[in-house]
């Protein structure tokens, strides 16, 4: 991943858990690495835990940051969350999984979040 990509995408994810936290999520761990990926966010939102995705896009040309959540994509986040629950003893109780997509452009940004994405 090139240097420009690398820091759109923290600026992104930093962006994400200000506007999430700022509608009431809890963020828990960021980057959360282990041997199967990473997560970007966990959080604990209206009693549940969340595991988001986080997409930044600059422009419309590579799409929108929610078509990047393919089939793979959303198996092996489901996955990293059963070792994340399995990791931290907190299996059986409810979670879901949120995709916080922004689009960047000169002067402007738009941050949309989908709830129980999937």
């Amino acid at each position: 991943m090139s240097q420009g990509r690398r820091r759109l995408g923290l600026r992104g994810e930093a962006a994400a858990e200000a506007f999430l936290t700022a509608r009431g999520y809890r963020i828990i761990a960021r980057n959360y690495r282990c041997p199967l990926g990473e997560l970007d966010l966990v959080a604990r939102a209206e009693g549940s835990l969340v595991f988001i995705e986080v997409k930044t896009r600059r422009g419309g040309r590579a799409g929108s940051g929610g078509e990047a959540i393919s089939g793979h994509k959303r198996r092996r986040m489901m996955r990293l969350a059963a070792y994340y629950l399995a990791a931290h003893g907190l299996e059986g109780i409810p979670c879901r999984f949120d995709v916080v997509t922004l689009s960047v452009r000169p002067g402007s940004a738009r941050i949309h979040v989908w709830r129980n994405a999937f």
